[in-house]
Order: C-alpha cells, then structure tokens, then sequence
C-alpha cells in the first residue's frame, strides 16, 4: 500500500508540473490574444547568449547556456492597449503569470521606455533545446537584471495588462 502512494504521488506531482504551448494576453487591451508556440515562429529570434540564474541574495544558482529568444516587446507590439490617451500608457503595467502562478511585473515606461525593454525575451531555446522539448516550455527572462532569477519565469500562461489607478 505504501508503494501505491508513493507511486500515486509521483504520478500527481509530475501531472501538476504545467507544461505550456501557448499564452493569453488580457486585461486593458482592445482585444484579447492567444500566443501559441507555432506562432511565436513569425518573429525574429534573437541569439541572446549565456545567462548566471541568482536568487534574490545574488548567489548563483546555475548558467543557462545558448540562449535564443524573441524580445516580448515584438510579440506586444500587436497588442493595443486599452487607454483613453497616450498619456495614460505610464500607468500600464504588465503582471506576466506562470502556470504555478508566479508573477513577474514590468511596467510599459520599463519595456517601451528604457534599455531594459530591449533585453526582456521570452525564450525559444536554452542549452541547445527547443521550448517545446523543455519540462519548463515557454519561459521568459530579463538579461538585464542583476539578480537574474526573479524575473526568470517558467511555463508563461498568461500576460495580464493592467492600468495602475
């Protein structure tokens, strides 16, 4: 009986690891999206090089290799926000949601405004495999950030837009 839950549990646990293939954009957008993996392949990816994931201390945890991406500000640039005047786009921020529910959040001055927003991918490839062979699929990261692995989000479900009030 003790082995068939152990079984049971390790049959439960690998079945809750999310893999994702596609993510939503919603919230304060004219129209809401769905961005599939298939899709993403009408973007330019971009050789993005080699990354040392930290913690919130700045100790390392491990070196993602070979990275290759698609800058998100590519795949927002379809999007249309829902705001009554350009002025209002300071107050747009962005929660992007694993399928565990992580969150990470950027604002649209720190994708449209600053050096930040020309370094935030989301990956298509890390060690020489493909996002639809990894346990992790669509992930994101900023290349930027000095403590990498708060915003290195795996398994991108879904980019809420929202307008802070």
């Amino acid at each position: 009986m003790k082995k068939l839950l152990v079984l049971l549990a390790f049959f439960t646990t690998a079945a809750s690891a999310q893999q994702t293939f596609k993510f939503s954009i919603i919230g304060k957008v004219k129209k809401e999206s769905v961005i599939t993996i298939d899709s993403l392949k009408q973007y330019i990816i971009q050789t993005i090089g080699d990354i040392k994931v930290t913690d919130h201390t700045g100790a390392f945890k491990h070196q993602d290799d070979k990275l290759k991406g698609i800058l998100i500000k590519d795949v927002l640039s379809h999007t249309v926000f829902d705001v009554s005047s350009p002025k209002l786009l300071s107050t747009v921020y962005f929660q992007f949601v694993g399928a565990d529910g992580y969150k990470v959040v950027y604002s649209w001055n720190e994708l449209y405004n600053t050096e930040v927003g020309n370094h935030v991918y989301i990956l298509t490839e890390k060690n020489g495999v493909k996002a639809a062979d990894m346990k992790e699929s669509l992930q994101m990261t900023s290349m930027m950030d000095f403590k990498t692995g708060r915003r290195y989000l795996h398994n991108l479900d879904k980019i809420i837009v929202s307008v802070a009030q």
